[in-house]
């Protein structure tokens, strides 16, 4: 049905109890002596917090917050489309579509909608109002699983471009962060005509050159941070390999395991080694609230195709140039060179903050909320 549809989380309790009995059953492998979090996710760091999620974590104390918030579905494009969708108390707020990344939810923007919908209420101006839409990526969530093959970022960019007409927004900004920063710009290309402005955080596109120019239209220190990207990456990009070639093999595991998607999802949630990051930790409540809709949902395979999916678009190529003005906030340990983001962004606006991390919307949502408002204020002035 094309018209959008009230919806809310209503977990039956048996699946529930399937989760607890799966997780108390796990089958745990070896770990060599002293390789920490080396060879990957540390086995007493997961163990410690699977037996959290078995005996201390309450999912319903999460869904009831998810349910405070007002949820739709609709079908675009065949797909079952999931969003939230919270208006403002001002009635002249800009609407803004704000797209989560891997291996996130739309339950990472609870903390950042108050204060973007109301700023009124939170000791802002209300000349910053917005009215967000957050929508699930097909394939995430409750949005989930994809029925068939394409739905890359393109694809996923046109379907909010018919959302946001569904809900009755012609003109509208854009947001996203990880996945998102690549969806967020791909909707200007698409609806240049009505996105006014695209705001992206940990920018997934300009951290590395695609072609050896490249490297020769940037500063000198422009190419020695690329040079450490493309050094940094290499040991990091395991799990981006996997999903963007075989995501179907990495689906079995994943989909039966509750602690082997647990692990999956873990390590950029924790920036791999918890005890040596100084990025702001994520929340293991928040953490496990993510992981445990990907599993109630049966959609941690789903969510992996997105990376095959978006290969052809994406991957090994540069973007074509947008005409829509973009704004990139860069937070403690991104990695995005300014040099290379112009080359497919009309960039107005670029933030550089000192603590924070690669979700900024869980590690510094105040300096998010401020950075977005002063980046959507200067177009509204215009």
């Amino acid at each position: 049905m094309s018209t959008p549809q009230p919806f809310r989380i209503d977990i039956p309790q048996a699946d529930l109890d399937d989760l607890a009995v799966r997780l108390a059953r796990t089958r745990w492998p070896d770990e060599l002596p002293g390789v920490g979090w080396s060879y990957g996710v540390s086995k007493d760091y997961l163990m410690e917090l699977a037996d959290h999620w078995r005996t201390g974590y309450d999912w319903r104390e999460h869904e009831a917050r998810l349910n405070k918030v007002p949820q739709f579905t609709t079908e675009i494009d065949g797909q079952t489309i999931h969003f939230l969708h919270v208006r403002s108390p001002e009635p002249d707020a800009t609407p803004l579509i704000v797209t989560h990344g891997w291996p996130s939810t739309a339950y990472d923007f609870l903390d950042v909608l108050g204060p973007l919908t109301d700023p009124r209420a939170h000791g802002g101006n209300p000349a910053d109002a917005f009215h967000v839409v957050a929508p699930s990526v097909p394939g995430f969530a409750f949005s989930g699983p994809t029925r068939e093959t394409g739905w890359g970022a393109g694809r996923v960019a046109r379907a909010w471009a018919e959302l946001m007409r569904r809900l009755g927004y012609e003109r509208f900004g854009a947001q996203g962060g990880d996945f998102g920063s690549i969806v967020s710009p791909e909707l200007g290309r698409i609806a240049p005509e009505r996105v006014i402005g695209v705001h992206v955080n940990a920018l997934a596109t300009a951290s590395t050159p695609v072609g050896p120019g490249e490297l020769e239209e940037l500063s000198d220190d422009e190419r020695e941070q690329a040079r450490r990207n493309q050094s940094w990456w290499y040991p990091h990009s395991g799990y981006a390999t996997q999903m963007s070639t075989r995501p179907q093999t990495l689906a079995y595991a994943l989909n039966d395991s509750p602690v082997g998607q647990l692990a999956w999802n873990l390590e950029w949630f924790v920036d791999w080694d918890p005890t040596r990051t100084e990025r702001t930790p994520v929340d293991r409540d928040t953490v496990l609230t993510n992981v445990t809709i990907f599993w109630l949902t049966g959609t941690a395979g789903s969510a992996a195709r997105l990376y095959l999916e978006t290969g052809s678009e994406a991957w090994g190529r540069r973007p074509e140039p947008s005409p829509v003005p973009t704004g990139v906030a860069n937070f403690l340990g991104d990695r995005a060179i300014r040099g290379l983001a112009e080359l497919s962004n009309t960039v107005v606006h670029w933030s550089r903050f000192s603590r924070g991390g690669h979700f900024a919307s869980l590690q510094a949502p105040d300096l998010l909320v401020a950075d977005i408002r002063d980046f959507f204020r200067k177009l509204r002035a215009q």
